[in-house]
């Protein structure tokens, strides 16, 4: 900027001295001609050459007239600078002398204070700009400062701008947004490691101690069998949970999920199925408004968010409940009878190791992390995973895009009604 602003001072300077010096040529030219003007009146008026040798000549004026006999009248100057014109008048030579030094001194003088005031102005605009820019530039260092202190572990600094009208006041409230998400995240992933290590713990303790114990038992001891199944059951819990966490990790990780036609009338079917093979007398059925809907996704993963509304479904209303999937255009709807879901905890159920029921739910080997894992799932499908109101049950609606419906008529009533 500076070097901009010198280069600009040099071309006004040099300008200015250009005009000066071409008006202050343009005056002496001008002397001169009145000069020989006078000349001429004064020759046609037959004044002698030396009365007009004697009326021009002036103290920065000269003039000397040669005739044509060779004499000569005026004398010219012996040094200094002077800018001179010839002229012929009937016959006789004049040269006319006009002094320049006084318009010389003052062209110097004129050069040195121009040349003053632009150092001058440089070194008051050099000393201006950085305050400006240093003043400007402070929340920059802030800024600075406090991402040194956040990566050396301060994590509660903040700038907290006093103005956000500005860019880098809205930059800093910006700034400040930004380590509130990244500190909020952070503690969320801390809660959830907890969180998780703690679930962990729950069935490693419980093999741990049956393990320990069927060592310690005799050969005969009629608890084997039973201590047996207590491992078996909780080795799959720890092996669910486990799972389900590397799930997660999949879905934050960015998994791709594969591309290929998925009619979810037949997930629902399938899903009616294995329910009736875990729960012989569960009553669960399929109510499709449509013969076929067709959308392009990952068949195992819809599958598995399927069974998770379900299987959350069959535990909520107990052995003698009721559940169904309803398959339209737009999705699929997973509606129980059970005692539904409070409205004010409708997208807390969502958040990861979240239960509404912690006695029902760890008797039961749940981990917390199916309804996450679900969403999940929907929104890398481009769609979403709501719990809606209803008046009794809870319904969970899976929306997807371009879904593909293959008719109106609804499957045949042996194929998912119970």
């Amino acid at each position: 900027m500076l070097l901009v602003l010198f280069l600009v001072l040099v071309a006004l300077v040099i300008s200015v001295d250009r005009t000066f010096e071409g008006q202050s040529n343009k005056d002496v030219d001008l002397v001169l001609r009145d000069a020989e003007s006078r000349a001429v009146a004064l020759m046609m008026r037959q004044v002698p050459p030396r009365e007009i040798v004697r009326q021009l000549t002036k103290k920065n004026l000269h003039v000397t007239v040669e005739l044509q006999n060779g004499t000569r009248f005026g004398e010219a100057p012996e040094d200094g600078p002077y800018s001179r014109k010839n002229s012929s008048i009937r016959g006789a030579r004049f040269t006319f002398y006009a002094d320049t030094e006084a318009i010389s001194q003052a062209q110097g003088r004129l050069r040195k204070l121009l040349i003053m005031l632009g150092l001058g102005a440089i070194v008051v605009t050099g000393v201006l700009m950085i305050w400006v820019v240093r003043r400007a530039l402070a929340p920059l260092d802030a800024m600075t400062s406090l991402a040194e202190a956040i990566a050396s572990g301060h994590r509660g600094g903040r700038l907290n701008p006093t103005r956000t009208d500005t860019e880098l006041g809205r930059t800093a409230a910006a700034f400040d947004g930004m380590l509130d998400s990244l500190e909020g995240s952070e503690q969320r992933t801390r809660r959830f490691v907890a969180d998780a290590a703690h679930e962990l713990r729950t069935p490693i303790t419980g093999v741990q101690a049956v393990a320990e114990a069927l060592v310690a038992a005799p050969v005969d001891s009629p608890d084997r069998d039973q201590m047996s199944f207590l491992l078996v059951r909780e080795a799959r819990r720890a092996g669910r949970l486990v799972d389900d966490l590397l799930a997660l990790a999949q879905l934050d990780a960015g998994y791709e999920m594969q591309a290929e036609p998925v009619d979810l009338v037949g997930l629902a079917m399938a899903e009616v199925a294995r329910t009736r093979f875990v729960a012989p007398d569960f009553d669960i059925a399929v109510d499709a408004e449509v013969a076929s809907a067709v959308v392009v996704g990952d068949g195992q993963r819809l599958a598995q968010v399927l069974v998770n509304l379900v299987d959350n479904a069959r535990q909520a209303c107990g052995p003698s409940g009721v559940v169904r999937i309803s398959v339209d255009s737009g999705g699929f709807t997973v509606l129980d009878d059970g005692p539904g879901v409070p409205e004010a905890e409708r997208e807390r159920i969502f958040d990861r190791l979240v239960r509404l029921d912690d006695a029902r739910d760890r008797r039961n080997g749940g981990s917390g992390l199916g309804l996450a894992i679900a969403r999940g799932v929907v929104r890398a499908h481009g769609g979403e995973l709501s719990c809606l109101a209803s008046e009794g049950g809870a319904v969970f609606r899976v929306s997807l895009p371009g879904v593909v419906v293959g008719g109106l008529e609804p499957p045949s009533a042996g194929a998912g009604v119970s």
